[in-house]
């Protein structure tokens, strides 16, 4: 199923899955049985998933896509969990040593958008922007020391992610990322949640990123080197995971800081990923030049 949150003409936020360019929303189909929010419906388990099956089974949609809004599937997430050096093409583009441990990282939830939203910073504070496609993995059952052999049972399902990143406030002295990874609007998501039972190997997809059609990363999940369960493992270790969680499993090579010379974002371009059975999602840039 492709589960997405979306706005409609009055307003209001639902919960729905498109089918055929057509969306059903859950709440209506199921008399109210079903949630109308994203992390309520992920809440709820195997069983929801479940009821959602069969309801999209025997209905057709009656929304017209473009007639919504579409919002990031997660806006209110727990936790959003970051892995950073994670595939071996983009280890071997740095010339880093291959890394023992993942490298961890958090991004807000407050820098979540949506597929079709703005990526938007000040060149005030920052004039060195950078994109990274990125594989995101949403967590559906309450995980806590779960072992890598189990971990597909605690997934919820996938979608695109823009690990938008500030390099020169990223890098810089004291900051540890975190102010460069978390500006407002870093975290594009979407367009929609493929429930996990759709992706039969999360590790066999082709990712790609493009700047306004400009072919800039090209690689395979295949490349990553931490996996999805054994990031699931070491995560659940430490902290529990909760239904909604998002974790974001690393960029492939070709990120503008490694281009000579870099290629930073600009105002206007378009950056588009796309993973193989996700969708795309593209969000344009909008800088304030504001003094």
């Amino acid at each position: 199923m492709k589960l997405l949150s979306y706005q409609s003409a009055d307003g209001q936020s639902h919960l729905g899955v498109l089918r055929q360019e057509r969306i059903i929303n859950l709440q209506q189909a199921s008399d109210a049985a079903l949630p109308d929010d994203m992390l309520e419906f992920l809440r709820l388990g195997a069983a929801a998933m479940a009821s959602a099956r069969i309801l999209v089974a025997e209905q057709a949609g009656d929304i017209a896509l473009d007639s919504v809004r579409l919002l990031a599937p997660i806006v209110n997430p727990g936790k959003v969990v970051a892995i950073g050096l994670n595939y071996m093409d983009h280890v071997r583009e740095g010339g880093f040593e291959v890394p023992e441990f993942a490298t961890m990282f958090c991004k807000y939830p407050s820098s979540i958008i949506a597929s079709g939203e703005d990526i938007r910073w000040s060149s005030q504070l920052t004039q060195q922007v950078d994109y990274e496609a990125e594989l995101a993995v949403v967590i559906g059952n309450t995980a806590r020391n779960v072992a890598a052999a189990d971990a597909y049972d605690y997934i919820a399902g996938y979608l695109n992610c823009n690990d938008v990143s500030a390099r020169d406030l990223q890098f810089r002295k004291g900051d540890q990322w975190l102010r460069g990874k978390c500006l407002d609007s870093f975290c594009p998501l979407g367009p929609y949640l493929v429930s996990a039972d759709e992706i039969p190997d999360p590790h066999a997809l082709s990712i790609q990123c493009r700047v306004n059609g400009e072919l800039r990363q090209n690689s395979n999940t295949g490349e990553i080197i931490h996996r999805i369960p054994q990031l699931i493992e070491y995560l659940s270790a430490a902290f529990t995971l909760q239904p909604g969680d998002v974790i974001i499993t690393g960029t492939p090579p070709g990120v503008g800081a490694f281009h000579k010379p870099p290629l930073w974002l600009e105002d206007g371009d378009l950056v588009e990923v796309e993973i193989e059975g996700l969708g795309l999602l593209r969000n344009r840039c909008a800088v304030d030049t504001a003094q």
